[in-house]
C-alpha cells in the first residue's frame, strides 16, 4: 500500500509540472519568439545578400531607382574588372595584396594565441605580488580603442625603423586586452587541483598551459581566433605602409572605391571576397562563442 501511494503521489508531481511547464511555456509565446527571431536572423543576412546581389550586377543595374534586390542579368565581370583594376592602377598584382592580408591574419593570430594563452595562465594560475593589480588594469584597458594610443604607437615604431615593414602592421595586434581578458576568465573556471596534480607529476608551467589548461579551455579559445582573424583581416595600414607591394586587400578595396561611381561594381565584388575568409572562421568557430560569453563574467 505504500508503495502505491508513493507512486500516485509521484504521478501527481509530475502532472503538476507538466501543467505549469505548459503555463510558462505557451504555444503563442513560442511563436511570437520564433517569428521574432526569423525577422531578427534576416535583418542581419540581408548586408551579406545585398552585397552578393550587387556584386553580380551589370553598371546599367547599379544606379537603377528604387534600387532592386534581385540581378535582372548576372555577370562575373564585376569580379574579373577588380584584378585588372588593381593590376593596372598600382602595377602590383591583386594576388600579392591577398597574400599579405592572409600572411598577416596567420602571424597576427598565432601570436596573439600565444601571448595571450600564455599570459592569461600567469595571471589566472599564479600567484604573485601585484596580480590582482594587473588584472584590474586589464579590465580598465577594455574601455579604450586602439586609436587612443595610435600616436605612442607610431613614435614607437618610427623609432625602431619599422614604418613600411610587415611588422608595422602586426605587432600592435599581437596582444589585446579583450583576448588576455576572455582567456584569464575562462581559465579561472579550471579548478587549481588539476594543476596542483599536475605539478606533482612533475610537469613544468609551460606544459601545464598548453596541455591541461589551454585544451580545457577551448570555447573561449575558439571565440579569441574569431576576434584575431577578424580584427586581422580588416587592418588597412594607414600611415604605416607605404610600398604599393606590402599594402592589404582592405587598403586596396579603400582606394577602389575612392576611384568614383564608375568602380562600383568593383568596390561590391571586392567587399565580397573580403567578406568569406572571416564568414568561413565564424562559421566554424562560432559554436563556442556563446559558452565563452556565459563564463566570462567578471570575477575577483
Amino acid at each position: 500500500m505504500a508503495r502505491k501511494r508513493k507512486k500516485q503521489q509521484s504521478i501527481e508531481k509530475l502532472k503538476v509540472k507538466e501543467k505549469k511547464a505548459r503555463v510558462n511555456g505557451s504555444l503563442g509565446g513560442d511563436i511570437v519568439i520564433f517569428v521574432f527571431l526569423c525577422l531578427l536572423g534576416a535583418f542581419m543576412v540581408f548586408p551579406l545578400y545585398y552585397s552578393v546581389i550587387q556584386s553580380m550586377k551589370p553598371v546599367e543595374e547599379l544606379f537603377v531607382f528604387p534600387p532592386k534586390l534581385y540581378v535582372l542579368n548576372p555577370t562575373t565581370n564585376n569580379f574579373s574588372d577588380m584584378f585588372k583594376v588593381a593590376a593596372s592602377s598600382w602595377q602590383v598584382p591583386l594576388s600579392r595584396y591577398i597574400f599579405n592580408s592572409f600572411f598577416i591574419t596567420i602571424v597576427i593570430c598565432i601570436c596573439n594565441l600565444f601571448v595571450c594563452c600564455c599570459a592569461a595562465f600567469v595571471l589566472a594560475k599564479c600567484k604573485f605580488p601585484g596580480n590582482k593589480v594587473i588584472n584590474q588594469i586589464i579590465v580598465i584597458a577594455l574601455l579604450f580603442s586602439s586609436n587612443a594610443t595610435w600616436i605612442m604607437q607610431f613614435l614607437v615604431m618610427a623609432k625602431l625603423h619599422m614604418i613600411d615593414t610587415y611588422w608595422a602592421l602586426i605587432l600592435p595586434s599581437i596582444s589585446t586586452s579583450m583576448g588576455l581578458y576572455l582567456m584569464r576568465q575562462s581559465m579561472t573556471t579550471i579548478h587549481d587541483s588539476m594543476v596542483e596534480a599536475a605539478k606533482v607529476d612533475g610537469a613544468g608551467l609551460f606544459r601545464i598551459c598548453w596541455q591541461i589548461v589551454v585544451p580545457n579551455s577551448k570555447p573561449a579559445l575558439m571565440t579569441l581566433i574569431i576576434f584575431a582573424f577578424q580584427g586581422a583581416w580588416n587592418i588597412q595600414g594607414g600611415a604605416l605602409i607605404y610600398s604599393e607591394q606590402l599594402k592589404t586587400l582592405p587598403t586596396v578595396v579603400q582606394q577602389i572605391t575612392a576611384a568614383g561611381l564608375a568602380r562600383q561594381g568593383v568596390t561590391f565584388a571586392a567587399a565580397v571576397v573580403l567578406l568569406i575568409p572571416p564568414l568561413i572562421v565564424f562559421l566554424v568557430a562560432q559554436g563556442n562563442v556563446m559558452e565563452t560569453m556565459a563564463n566570462s563574467g567578471m570575477k575577483d
